[in-house]
């Protein structure tokens, strides 16, 4: 099954270290080709001698030591691996990976690949719940590496909780899924929206809103990372360009409908995440308006709500997904949208809440389908919730066409 790919095995200090021997015994009568670099703690568990019995190959320990076959070892092991498995991975080896520490062959060698990185955690249950731990490995997943969950039962120490090493088995199964799964969004052109439009009142003024653009930058992002062709319409955010992204930065309501609408039909996934401006400035004055009187007057005309016109022209296996960004009556403003602007899906949040909203690099959301259901998110990084959002997509792909 595993014919012709090379797993590179990261095998780091704790007790689980002799679950990672038949892990590698597994792969490899599927058909891997098996590399094994361990931490020298790790070989206080089992030695390098067995992992090379049970590899095939030799096993890296000592990042100075004669080269045995490659020629600068870390880098060309990096560029081998069509997947690099850390199991065990424990709290120490996380934390230097999410904080790019690169002190020994194994840390070396992960900063070095770019192929998928999945971490089989294995630690003492207060470890793993701790808020550092936590931290590092949302951070570490929101920078799209992966994580098998691990197993729950009695450890080591003699905690019974969450810590265990995953079976081997689990983590083969996984190896095995991230090795031969096409990219769920290959073929699939995704249009994005994000950040908020200004209103010019004059050359130096304009109407807004505090929209940062984080979460459709987020959803653009982690589409392009799962195989989709992504084209992002941003108005004006102070963000980077998401890397494999077509992105084109717009300001007005009116220079983004037109730039949804030209490239709507060639669609197959719309995500309308931008905060767009409800109202513009009648006019717009040619020169600055210098101040005269206590009071200034502009008259606001509506823009066109381009979700609505979205959905009005929207072809069958389009999925067309909305965001609304609310104060009051959220579930029920969200469900009233959904209708009326024939979406497929709609993201709700209240943006009074803390840690949700604006400016933040958490969300708190709740996801409305066009079938009545709705699912409840708790507070997490806008990555993870962008993830989710196209988990959810994904699925309706595979169910509703």
């Amino acid at each position: 099954m595993l014919k012709g790919k090379t797993i590179v095995i990261g095998v780091s200090g704790g007790i689980a270290v002799y679950k990672a021997v038949e892990v590698v015994s597994r792969l490899r009568k599927l058909g891997a080709s098996l590399y094994v670099v361990m931490t020298r703690a790790a070989t206080n568990f089992v030695t390098p001698v067995t992992f090379r019995e049970m590899s095939g190959n030799p096993v890296i320990v000592d990042m100075w030591a004669e080269p045995k076959k490659w020629n600068v070892e870390h880098i060309a092991l990096a560029a081998k691996a069509d997947l690099f498995l850390v199991a065990p991975a424990t709290a120490n080896m996380i934390g230097k990976v999410a904080n790019g520490i690169a002190d020994d062959m194994l840390t070396t060698t992960l900063m070095a690949t770019k192929a998928p990185v999945v971490f089989a955690p294995a630690m003492n249950s207060n470890m793993y719940l701790n808020p550092i731990v936590q931290k590092n490995i949302g951070e570490l997943t929101a920078l799209g590496y992966q994580f098998i969950a691990p197993a729950t039962g009695m450890l080591a120490c003699g905690v019974e909780g969450p810590g265990r090493l995953p079976e081997p088995g689990v983590i083969a199964e996984k190896a095995i899924a991230v090795l031969t799964a096409s990219p769920e969004f290959a073929g699939k052109k995704i249009l994005v929206t994000a950040g908020g439009t200004i209103e010019p009142i004059d050359p130096v003024r304009y109407i807004g809103n505090r929209s940062s653009g984080k979460m459709g930058y987020a959803l653009a992002r982690n589409a392009a990372k799962r195989g989709g062709a992504v084209t992002l319409i941003s108005g004006p955010t102070g963000l980077a360009a998401p890397e494999a992204v077509e992105v084109i930065r717009v300001e007005t309501a009116a220079q983004m409908r037109t730039a949804v609408l030209t490239r709507f039909a060639d669609a197959d996934i719309i995500i309308k995440a931008a905060a767009v401006a409800d109202y513009r400035p009648r006019e717009v004055a040619p020169q600055k308006i210098k101040k005269a009187g206590e009071v200034l007057s502009i008259t606001l005309e509506k823009n066109p709500d381009i979700l609505t016109e979205l959905g009005q022209i929207k072809r069958q296996r389009q999925i067309l997904v909305g965001f609304a960004a609310e104060t009051q009556n959220l579930i029920d403003n969200a469900r009233e949208k959904i209708v009326r602007k024939n979406l497929d899906m709609i993201v709700a949040n209240n943006v009074t809440l803390p840690g949700a909203g604006f400016n933040t690099d958490t969300n708190i959301v709740k996801l409305l389908y066009k079938d009545g259901n709705i699912e409840d998110l708790p507070k997490m990084s806008k990555d993870e919730v962008a993830r989710i959002i196209l988990d959810k997509i994904h699925q309706y792909c595979q169910t509703a066409y």
